[in-house]
C-alpha cells in the first residue's frame, strides 16, 4: 500500500485533512519534523475530526531519520513537485511507493528531490495557478496510485 509523507508541513488543517484521507484509505501517514504546528493543535484535530484513532501515523524527527526509516523498509520515493516534467498520471505506481509532499510555502527541498526515484506534478491548465492546496494534491496523488494498483473498488455500481 502506498504511503503519504509530508515533509515540514506548516498548516494544521491541511495535515488534518490528509490524515482523514489516510484514515479512509488505510494509508500510512508519515510526518517529517519540524512541523509548523503542535500535534495537539485544535485546528489539526478539528480537520481530522474523530478519525485520528484510525490513522497509522508516524512522526520522524528529521529528514535524515525518515530516510533511514525508508531505507529499512524499501520502496520508491515519488516526490510531488511543480518542477517535475512528468504528470502524476504518467507514473506507474507500485504497492510500496512513498508519495512525498513538501511544505505549503516551499515544497520539497531540492536536495531531497534529487534523491527521489521519480518526481510527479499535477498539471495546472491555468498558467497563473501554480499548484493546488496540499491536502487536495495529496488526495489526487494517492487516489491515482490506489486506482492503478487496484485498491479502489465499490460494492455498488450504477
Amino acid at each position: 500500500m502506498p504511503k503519504i509523507v509530508l515533509v515540514y508541513p506548516e498548516i494544521p488543517p491541511n495535515t488534518g485533512n490528509i490524515a482523514r484521507t489516510c484514515a479512509a484509505t488505510t494509508t500510512e501517514l508519515h510526518l517529517v519534523e519540524p512541523l509548523g504546528f503542535e500535534l495537539s493543535d485544535r485546528y489539526l484535530k478539528r480537520a481530522g475530526l474523530d478519525y485520528w484513532p484510525h490513522v497509522n501515523l508516524q512522526v520522524h524527527s528529521s529528514l535524515k531519520s525518515f530516510c533511514q526509516h525508508h531505507q529499512a523498509r524499501g520502496g520508491r520515493l515519488i516526490g510531488f513537485t511543480t518542477r517535475s516534467q512528468y504528470s502524476y498520471i504518467e507514473i506507474n505506481y507500485k504497492e510500496d511507493d512513498w508519495l512525498l509532499f513538501g511544505s505549503e510555502s516551499q515544497g520539497l527541498p531540492q536536495e531531497f528531490l534529487e534523491t527521489c526515484d521519480h518526481t510527479a506534478k499535477i498539471p495546472m491548465p491555468h498558467q497563473s495557478v501554480r499548484s493546488l492546496n496540499l491536502s487536495v494534491s495529496a488526495a489526487v496523488g494517492l487516489f491515482e496510485a490506489l486506482r492503478q494498483i487496484g485498491h479502489l473498488s465499490s460494492s455498488t455500481h450504477p
